[in-house]
């Protein structure tokens, strides 16, 4: 297990923080630290207990939990107060993928935020990765992977031990393995120690030998997180983002894409988000082009060049046949204070990735009555190790869901929160 957690975590934390980052390192898989952290963040200071929900939300997304995540960290939508919100008079909705492509055709390097407990913002590297390639990028940067995993370009897929707690959500591992089978040069970029601004000048000094200083001509689209992808201060306050240092070493300005400032909040409440939403309903990865100029809308243009806009995930969830309409999580931690925390039963729209990936019923019957449960679906030539195809956490019993799975075969694993294989087969998923 690997948590990016500063240097000088004792100053910035309480004992009590400083304590759960360690235990947490030491749980055996992503079950046991969802569990770990119910219990322990109800005992945490109230201060240290946003960071440790954005760790439990996480943790929800590498179990495939994605509308849970959404709704235990939610984070608001909303522009400087200087920014007018653009209208259907004067903009109008295009595809994320498609405009991002063009935008790129003369670009050197393009940069993609994500938020890392919403798997959702991976959907539009998924897109890009194949059109980018076409256009000639031939490097790819991950800001999940480690330096550890010297045998990840041979293998042809990421494991656990290719990258952080993040990398072992199905999407990131998709985004992973569809780079090196399109032939992509892989790279890793983040650091773990320091301040902030030691991060971000770190990660621009790991981009910047480990691509342009050995291949100056090279093409480089990077995957990030939050305000790192930011060409000028901000976000970040008084700190030197990542992307304004390596423009600063490159000489090349980056197309920057955010997916973070305009989200969805589960439950919905009003925000920009909404509105935005409301007046250009989306149907996947969406950004707003001027009707005179084509331009691309950001609502700040100074820190990165365009907003995308995504669908909602918890309106928009597909009806699953769940034998519960909503469950409440297993009586391991039904009495923590931290309850009101309902499972939401559906799994979100996008999964399918415009009818790329079909869905495979599971049930807890794979579970063999244990629970809590992971149900995880490898594909049938790579190891127990892998980052899943896709999976789903059960945390109660008599409950059954949907995998979403590209055709082809898999070893379908059920485990416990020991890593104990609890049932284990081999599925084929047909084109529907």
């Amino acid at each position: 297990m690997v948590l990016l957690v500063p240097a000088g975590l004792a100053q910035t934390f309480s004992p009590a923080a400083v304590k759960m980052f360690h235990e947490l390192d030491q749980q055996p898989n992503d079950l046991a630290r969802y569990i770990y952290l119910v219990k322990t963040i109800p005992e945490l200071p109230v201060s240290d207990r946003q960071l440790a929900m954005q760790m439990f939300a996480s943790t929800e997304d590498e179990l495939g939990l994605y509308n849970e995540a959404i709704r235990d960290f939610p984070l608001k939508s909303h522009a400087s107060a200087d920014t007018t919100l653009p209208t259907a008079a004067e903009w109008m909705p295009a595809s994320a993928a498609d405009v991002v492509t063009k935008l790129a055709s003369d670009r050197r390097t393009v940069l993609v935020n994500e938020a890392h407990h919403d798997a959702h913002t991976r959907q539009l590297t998924l897109a890009l990765l194949p059109r980018l390639r076409a256009l000639g990028f031939n490097y790819f940067a991950a800001e999940a992977l480690v330096d550890e995993d010297a045998a990840l370009m041979q293998r042809g897929y990421p494991t656990m031990a290719s990258g952080t707690e993040y990398l072992r959500e199905p999407s990131y591992g998709d985004i992973v393995r569809m780079a090196l089978k399109l032939g992509y040069t892989v790279v890793s970029y983040d650091v773990d120690r320091g301040t902030t601004q030691d991060r971000e000048i770190g990660q621009a000094n790991n981009l910047y030998k480990k691509v342009f200083a050995k291949d100056p001509n090279a093409r480089l689209f990077v995957h990030a997180g939050y305000a790192h992808i930011d060409k000028a201060k901000g976000r970040l306050g008084s700190t030197i983002p990542m992307a304004m240092q390596l423009q600063k070493l490159t000489g090349i300005e980056p197309l920057s894409v955010d997916q973070t400032q305009f989200r969805e909040q589960i439950p919905s409440e009003p925000d920009d988000y909404q509105q935005l939403i409301k007046e250009f309903p989306p149907d996947g990865p969406t950004v707003l082009l001027n009707r005179i100029t084509s331009k691309p809308w950001s609502a700040h243009p100074d820190l990165y060049d365009v907003n995308v806009i995504l669908p909602p995930t918890g309106q928009g969830a597909l009806d699953s046949g769940y034998v519960q309409p909503s469950t409440i999580v297993h009586d391991m931690v039904r009495a923590q204070p931290m309850l009101a925390h309902y499972v939401n039963t559906q799994r979100p729209e996008w999964l399918t990735l415009h009818n790329e990936r079909f869905p495979y019923a599971v049930s807890t019957a794979l579970c063999k009555v244990t629970s809590p449960c992971v149900v995880d679906a490898h594909y049938i030539d790579e190891s127990n190790d892998a980052i899943a195809a896709d999976r789903y956490a059960f945390m109660q019993g008599e409950t059954a869901s949907k995998l979403y799975l590209r055709p082809g075969r898999y070893r379908l694993r059920a485990w416990d929160i020991r890593g104990k294989t609890l049932s284990e087969q081999i599925i084929t998923v047909d084109q529907r």
